[in-house]
């Protein structure tokens, strides 16, 4: 049993039950026809393809999840006639993919709910295989089974919004099986964010398109900044707390646990209050709404609430144990513990602090996981609507909920209606239609996301159903060194239509890069020069405009002061490390890009380093630089393809016979013994 799963599970019920508060009380007089996905769904765009009759009939769309409830009515039907035409159930393999617990029936909806919600892709057809009974666990080889099964059934797109909490190179395999098929492939980044390096399989597959989360237009979609001294913090609103017309600025002062005793000892007029969640008595409650009354009856303008664990949480001030006539007077948010304690702790008598709560749509959601999963590409590539969205729930409803998981299948309806337009697209270039044309996000000081965090930007379908250039690849990773201060890229162009009017490349980046650009044919030339020596990782976007629609095309560059060049004969790669200053030692791992396994060898200034492969891949080198006593990277790719991959590849017959029988003897002692356990 997986325990990551059961951790986004758990996870998405606490934020189904803060969401269903919030939106219900600040959406007052709304009827419930009023409150379903036509929220996020024109949010990105989708009503420019309706108009076009364009709502994803003919598509048929895999959701690889719990099942699907397809007695609900905005999902009706199991068979050749109804909406869900088919699907598997791993689970219990006699019977139908019904869902009993909710997540896959959220996720189906939002791709194509056709009833009282309308999904993105509300005419599509469902594929649901269900690999969870319950959302307690998943297996990774159901996982990889439901793909097998998706790609026998003949799927256009897979929609995975559960996953394993690292990489599995099994499920990169099948992933990689089902692209080869030309079936385009969703995964959600998953709900551990807002730290960076969370996402795990198959959101970390480098061919498939991850997706994390965004608000939408709902006004739920509120946000809190926090400055004290000029140094920005992460808070999150509590339910119930609402925008603020002007920002508050004030003083900080401590208050113990928020208890009335507290506030008696410090004088809080006027000022922003931040307390310690919980009590320092055992079993003694004390609800978030008690510390916003105690803090606004003894004068606070707002209050912060650190954590008594380690990390972030989301906290409510409306719940069914308050006062009947309690409502909440100031503005409260919650903040992790480690930058509690540390406001705590550096409080002066001059500290002061901005707090702002207000509404922000295009805004990655705390829970969204990050990237980065490789130095050699960029996960996630693109975020969406994914918190506090209403779709379809088992036995005929409906519920607010969020998660990746429902930011993942609003990409997975656009890629429907782009493959509904033209059935002629490549998976590859649907990626870059949805990639390229993106919106871009802003935090709360109106700074771009950065890559890790947001990839590309926020989905909008109008864009990408407009769009007639495809841009391949659609983001990239550029590598410079200090003996190397050249990067140059090609990019494939394809107009949709024919035109190439009206075509312009700009660059938005480092100061220290000279950028210029080329059109030969349907080859755009970029060519980026490093002019001084800023070694770290930059982040910068090429910008292309053609036809009166702008394409964003994202790069990260990494700038090193050493190097790792890599030469191919027959079946050996070869290395050779560079750097500026004296270095002792190199580790180089070897990445097949293709299921992410990794082969290692060392090298010394005296010891050139080597290793073999065989199998044609892009490979992608990583190489720790020991240098004074520390450690410096660099990187380098290659691509090979041609090796005979038909040849007898070193393995179990190359062994002699008597250790054949010790590691059979092993073997057997595992299964007997059951040392090994299932995910």
């Amino acid at each position: 049993m997986d325990r990551k799963f059961v951790k986004l599970l758990l996870a998405f019920s606490t934020i189904l039950i803060f969401t269903v508060i919030l939106v219900l009380s600040q959406l007052e007089t709304q009827n419930e026809s009023e409150l379903y996905l036509d929220r996020s769904v024109p949010y990105i765009g989708v009503d420019i393809p309706r108009m076009e009759g364009i709502d994803g009939a003919g598509i048929k769309i895999a959701v690889i999840d719990t099942g699907v409830d397809y007695n609900h009515p905005d999902l009706f039907g199991w068979g050749p006639d109804g909406k869900v035409i088919g699907g598997y159930n791993f689970i219990r393999e006699n019977e139908t993919p019904l869902d009993t617990n909710g997540h896959g029936t959220q996720v189906a909806g939002v791709i194509a709910a056709d009833g009282e919600m309308s999904g993105v892709a509300p005419k599509a057809k469902i594929l649901a295989y269900k690999v969870s009974e319950d959302g307690e666990g998943v297996s990774s080889d159901l996982i990889i089974r439901a793909i097998q099964k998706a790609i026998e059934d003949d799927a256009d797109i897979i929609n995975i919004s559960l996953g394993v909490n690292r990489t599995n190179a099994k499920i990169d395999r099948a992933v990689n099986e089902a692209l080869e098929k030309e079936i385009f492939v969703v995964t959600a980044a998953g709900n551990d964010g807002p730290e960076l390096e969370t996402i795990g399989s198959p959101g970390r597959n480098f061919g498939s398109v991850t997706v994390g989360a965004t608000y939408n237009n709902l006004t739920s979609s509120l946000v809190a900044t926090l400055e004290i001294d000029e140094k920005p913090y992460t808070v999150i609103p509590m339910v119930g707390s609402t925008k603020l017309e002007e920002s508050i600025i004030a003083k900080i002062v401590s208050a113990g646990y928020g208890k009335i005793e507290d506030f008696e000892k410090v004088d809080v007029k006027d000022a922003i209050a931040i307390v310690e969640r919980g009590s320092d008595v055992e079993g003694e409650l004390l609800y978030f709404s008690i510390k916003e009354k105690n803090a606004a009856d003894a004068g606070a303008k707002a209050l912060i609430v650190y954590n008594n664990n380690p990390g972030i949480f989301l906290g409510e001030l409306i719940h069914e144990f308050i006062e009947p006539d309690y409502a909440p007077r100031i503005p409260v948010v919650s903040i992790d513990r480690e930058e509690g304690l540390e406001i705590k702790e550096s409080i002066t008598e001059k500290s002061s602090g901005i707090l702002q709560l207000f509404y922000n749509p295009d805004f990655v959601a705390h829970f969204s996981s990050r990237g980065p999963v490789s130095p050699f590409y960029i996960k996630p590539e693109i975020v969406a609507p994914g918190a506090y969205i209403n779709t379809t729930q088992n036995n005929a409803g409906y519920n607010f909920t969020s998660g990746t998981s429902y930011a993942a299948p609003h990409v997975s309806g656009a890629a429907a209606l782009l493959l509904q337009k033209n059935p002629e697209l490549h998976h590859h270039e649907i990626k870059s239609l949805l990639l390229t044309t993106v919106e871009p996000v802003s935090d709360a000081y109106e700074q771009e996301f950065s890559i890790h965090e947001a990839g590309a930007g926020r989905l909008d379908i109008a864009n990408a159903f407009n769009a007639k250039l495809i841009i391949e690849p659609p983001n990239f990773v550029a590598i410079a060194s200090s003996d190397d201060r050249i990067v140059e890229k090609q990019f494939q162009l394809k107009s949709t239509d024919g035109s190439w009017g009206g075509f312009d490349v700009t660059f938005d980046g480092p100061e220290f890069v000279k950028f210029g650009g080329v059109l030969d044919g349907d080859i755009l030339k970029i060519k980026m020069s490093i002019t001084e020596d800023n070694f770290g990782d930059h982040e910068g976007t090429m910008m292309i405009s053609h036809e009166g629609i702008q394409y964003r095309v994202p790069f990260l560059l990494h700038y090193t002061p050493g190097s790792v060049s890599v030469n191919q004969q027959n079946e050996k790669l070869s290395f050779d490390i560079y750097h500026p200053e004296e270095w002792s030692f190199a580790k180089i791992s070897v990445i097949n890009s293709k299921d992410g396994s990794v082969h290692t060898t060392t090298a010394t200034p005296d010891k050139k380093a080597s290793i073999d492969v065989y199998e044609n891949s892009l490979y992608w080198v990583d190489a720790k630089i020991r240098v004074n006593g520390t450690t410096s990277s660099a990187f380098n790719v290659i691509e090979i393809n041609s090796l005979d991959e038909n040849q007898q590849i070193p393995g179990i017959t190359d062994i002699p016979e008597k250790q054949i029988f010790i590691i059979g003897s092993i073997v057997i002692a595992i299964a007997v013994f059951g040392v090994l356990k299932r995910k």
